[in-house]
């Protein structure tokens, strides 16, 4: 049994691991990490969050919501900085975990992060396509057989962003420049534009007195507290979770390491840069919702685009559909590179095969494990009712933050002597305070997540137990053959 805890030498983790066929060539700078943690962090969502959790919870205060939980993920991210600046490594928190817990919870973090990117880049693939239908919808052309269409939009989408992944990082990145750019000019738009036609009468004092719920949940919170309020205080708190999942994506960040040059100053300052910036779009986007309109007459189907029309600059649809057509497209090619580099890792360990993770001489990509990823989840978007599924990506997220922020309290006792290109200030405050804030969100997940999560890590162990543990490269029984530095093949 002691073997499934056996630890990765952090010098092993750190170095090139197995020779020039499996390692990755540095490509990124300080500038393209926040383009990257920009890329995942804002896409759609920052359309329409604001006006649904204003409307439905939390009322004006729902700024004060955005700040709680902007507050939350810096607490992670600056405990996946700390540990980004120690292990620069595509394996992210896989890696960390395998450092500093043992493999067999390296498996299960590797598992979570499976579950959160692959689902994650399905169901942003098919919420995609109904975008792109409706943006052309709302240029006046009508498309028969909609869920034909939105088939061939969602094969189209995933097909062509995994081509990009799997033939060159270079122009993947340089497509990444391109759309976020764009974006961003989008967004401007609408925060310059919207604040032209804000009332400050709108806001209030940002509190609305406490009303009951009108759709009582089953997270796991409400098992023991039972049901909330919306509005109030209590409804400003209530928000922040489900706006909260809106940033998650900084830490895919942590996964481009390996190919970042001099990551361990580069990659903490892109992590937590571009997660400083997205809170402060954010910010500005829901000021300028709630100030367009009193928050009883948000449309919850087009929060964003009523209110535009509502103020009569009809001409900003068309640059809000235009931008979360370019949000998703950003999200998704973030989403292969960052699980491409974690099932790299995985492969490179032994943990799943490791044919998986060759590099090609041709493109310099991990192009199969980047083929495979993309199949996986061109299947999952059109053959699975991913939506119904779609918490399970901000449980595997969350299930990775927890062994982070443990993870910087235990190394700073464990081994004390390693280098570190950034430090969490106030340790271990405030790596405890990121456990208990990353709790708090996890209680505020469904009851049935919960239940799928735990379904999904029972199987993840059993395939750890049946290939993982024996073929590892860790494994006793295995003769390693010297080969590159601080690391072994076969």
């Amino acid at each position: 049994m002691s073997t499934i805890f056996r630890r990765l030498p952090p010098s092993e983790a750190t170095g090139l691991r197995t020779g020039a066929r499996h390692s990755l060539a540095e490509l990124y700078r300080p500038a393209d990490l926040v383009v990257l943690g920009l890329g995942v962090m804002i896409g759609a969502g920052i359309f329409s969050i604001a006006g649904r959790q204003a409307a439905t919870t939390a009322g004006p205060g729902v700024v004060l919501s955005f700040m709680i939980a902007g507050i939350a993920c810096l607490l992670a991210c600056l405990c996946y900085a700390e540990l980004s600046s120690t292990m620069p490594t595509s394996g992210s928190a896989y890696t960390f975990t395998y450092v500093i817990f043992g493999e067999v919870w390296a498996w299960v973090i590797g598992c979570a992060l499976i579950l959160e990117l692959q689902l994650a880049a399905a169901v942003v693939a098919k919420a995609w396509a109904e975008l792109a239908i409706g943006a052309i919808t709302n240029f006046g052309i009508r498309l028969p057989q909609h869920d034909l269409v939105a088939s061939l939009l969602v094969l189209l989408i995933l097909g062509l962003l995994t081509a990009v992944v799997a033939l060159s990082a270079r122009i993947g990145l340089r497509a990444l420049w391109v759309m976020v750019t764009a974006k961003l000019l989008a967004i401007g738009a609408v925060i310059v534009v919207g604040a032209l036609h804000v009332e400050a009468a709108n806001f209030g004092d940002l509190y609305v007195d406490p009303q009951p719920l009108t759709t009582p949940s089953t997270t796991v919170l409400s098992l023991f507290v039972g049901q909330g309020q919306a509005f109030g205080w209590f409804g400003i708190f209530a928000a922040a979770p489900a706006i909260a999942f809106a940033y998650v994506g900084f830490d895919i960040v942590a996964t481009a390491a390996e190919e970042t040059v001099n990551a361990p100053q580069a990659v903490p300052k892109g992590m937590i840069r571009s997660l400083v910036i997205a809170t402060i779009i954010y910010i500005a986007v829901a000021v300028v919702m709630v100030g367009m309109v009193p928050y009883t007459s948000i449309s919850l189907d087009a929060p964003l685009s009523g209110a535009f029309r509502v103020a009569g600059v009809d001409w900003m649809v068309h640059i809000i559909d235009i931008g979360a057509v370019l949000g998703l497209t950003t999200v998704i090619l973030v989403m292969i590179v960052g699980q491409t580099r974690v099932l790299f890792s995985m492969a490179r360990d032994g943990l799943i095969p490791r044919g998986l993770a060759t590099i090609s001489r041709k493109y310099h990509t991990p192009s199969r494990v980047t083929l495979l990823i993309g199949l996986v989840a061109i299947l999952l978007a059109e053959f699975v009712p991913v939506f119904t599924l779609q918490q399970l990506v901000v449980m595997g997220t969350l299930f990775a933050f927890l062994f982070v922020a443990a993870g910087v309290i235990v190394m700073r006792r464990r081994m004390p002597h390693l280098e570190r290109g950034f430090r969490v200030p106030l340790s271990p405050l405030l790596p405890a305070l990121s456990l208990f804030a990353t709790l708090w969100l996890m209680v505020n997940l469904e009851v049935l997540t919960w239940l799928w999560f735990g379904l999904w890590m029972a199987f993840g162990l059993i395939a750890y137990l049946v290939y993982g543990r024996t073929h590892s490269l860790l494994a006793p029984q295995r003769e390693p053959v010297a080969s590159g530095r601080g690391r072994h093949r076969r």
